[in-house]
């Protein structure tokens, strides 16, 4: 049996879903591109070009559900596939666009030396099955950030990319980078290589980059990730429920548009909702109701019958502590018990603003216990169970018994050196290292170590020229100068 967690029963499914379509029908949706204005008017939506304001109708709605896939595959660079992001299969990947990095206790800007860094630690974790533009190198333009991390993932990491862009401009540039991996359009959309974050912002409204970027990645078959971010008693009802009723009507609202653009186009239901802590004016996305607004959109998302995503499973504590272990653990495994396809968040501190590599690595271990715990308990072999226990009576332990070898593996995950499972005698033998300095010993080993990426010559090529073509246009003489 694999153990499940529910917050939300079939009714309260149904009344918030049918109260999210009402505001879609009758309040609607604030847009401000006029092309995709356009786009829903075509279709029977009642469009306001003037006050750029459209009203869906239920017929919309329906149709659109009708032709969003129920899950979609993910390959690496090499064409192979990672992920099958379908029925209650958990997939963990780091979450996105932080602009500060931790680095021995110090919070500082990161630069392309961290980035090349973190893809190729990422390449090490097991159980980080993709990685993300994670942060914002500082010593490129903020122009070309987005594309910039996108060929700095390419080059050096094989695992598929979780990303996006803030501009509607940087996605040609971003679109080429894959087409050089893949070879062609086609390529592409038989095999994904990303995932782009498409953000409705809060209450029901869409920009123009963004509205823009889920029709421009709909039309070419590249799979986006809807992230509303209702802000309980803030920009949202104070109430999960009242939360829960807008960020349906958001992420709805991104469906209908994808799936006009390009039926059949692959999304995740997501989002990145919290609670808004009106003591210190922050957003804990480490808090206990932003966690359960996570798993019960999730559930929401499974209803409509799509594949689903949460930014969970982080802390919004400023170093690596016990705060950032038990947020960190508990919304990673809550998250995974609900099913859950794409869990972003590990490596993450302050508020999704701080990646620390070295909690990167410490989540990856929680990611692998997480992985164990949802694959639940099954027999192996236990009945009947006297054999088993005529041989313990008879050796007095079971370590080398034929059960005990073929099954060990399997059932029980064995953790790398950053947990400390030893007595206290040989740890101290050990060096009696603490959990960061265990961690920072793992980066480095894991980065060290890394193979050369999978990419041939002439694609790495490609993709060097295309960005330093890129970087030109908005005044770079040449790219930041990087050591392999």
């Amino acid at each position: 049996m694999r153990p499940k967690v529910t917050f939300l029963d079939e009714d309260l499914k149904v009344r918030i879903i049918d109260e999210a379509r009402h505001l879609l029908c009758t309040l609607g949706v604030e847009i401000h591109n006029p092309g995709v204005l356009g786009l829903l008017g075509d279709h029977g939506a009642e469009v306001n070009l003037a006050k750029e304001h459209v009203r869906l109708t239920g017929d919309l709605v329906d149709r659109s559900l009708s032709t969003v896939p129920s899950g979609f595959k993910l390959y690496d660079v090499a064409g192979r596939q990672t992920h099958d992001l379908s029925g209650d299969n958990v997939h963990f990947t780091p979450s996105s666009a932080a602009f500060n990095l931790l680095d021995h206790g110090v919070i500082r800007k990161p630069d392309t030396a961290d980035y090349i860094r973190f893809a190729k630690l990422v390449e090490g974790l097991p159980h980080i099955h993709a990685q993300s533009t994670a942060f914002i190198p500082a010593d490129v333009p903020e122009v070309i950030s987005d594309s910039y991390r996108l060929f700095l993932s390419l080059l050096y990491c094989d695992k598929p990319v979780v990303t996006g862009t803030f501009t509607i401009e940087a996605f040609d540039i971003m679109r080429d980078l894959q087409l050089a991996v893949r070879g062609s359009a086609e390529a592409l959309r038989a095999k994904p290589l990303t995932v782009f974050s498409c953000c409705p912002t809060a209450p029901i409204k869409w920009s123009r980059t963004t509205s823009q970027n889920v029709v421009d990645c709909a039309r070419l078959g590249i799979p986006v990730e809807f992230i509303s971010m209702p802000l309980s008693g803030f920009m949202a009802p104070v109430t999960i429920v009242g939360s829960l009723i807008q960020h349906t009507a958001e992420t709805l609202s991104g469906i209908v548009i994808s799936q006009l653009a390009g039926p059949g186009a692959p999304v995740l239901y997501g989002g990145a909702p919290a609670i808004f802590d009106i003591r210190y004016e922050t957003t804990p996305m480490g808090a206990v109701e932003t966690e359960m607004l996570d798993c019960a959109y999730s559930e929401i998302g499974k209803h409509l019958g799509m594949p689903t995503q949460a930014y969970t499973g982080f802390s919004d504590s400023k170093q690596l502590d016990a705060q950032a272990g038990f947020e960190t653990a508990m919304g990673a495994t809550i998250a995974a018990l609900s099913g859950i396809n794409s869990i972003s968040g590990p490596g993450m501190l302050d508020f999704i603003t701080c990646v620390s590599l070295e909690k990167l690595v410490l989540d990856n271990e929680i990611c692998g216990q997480t992985l164990r715990m949802v694959r639940g308990i099954e027999p192996r072999e236990d009945f009947p169970s006297t054999p088993l226990f005529e041989e313990l009576n008879r050796e007095k332990h079971l370590l080398i018994a034929d059960h005990t070898r073929r099954h060990l593996k399997d059932e029980i995950t064995f953790p790398g050196p950053v947990i400390d499972r030893a007595n206290s005698s040989r740890w101290l033998e050990e060096g009696g290292l603490s959990l960061y300095e265990r961690a920072n010993n793992e980066v480095e080993r894991l980065v060290t170590s890394c193979a050369p990426s999978s990419l041939p010559d002439d694609v790495r090529a490609e993709l060097e020229r295309l960005m330093a073509a890129e970087a030109r246009r908005f005044g770079m003489d040449s790219l930041p100068v990087r050591s392999e």
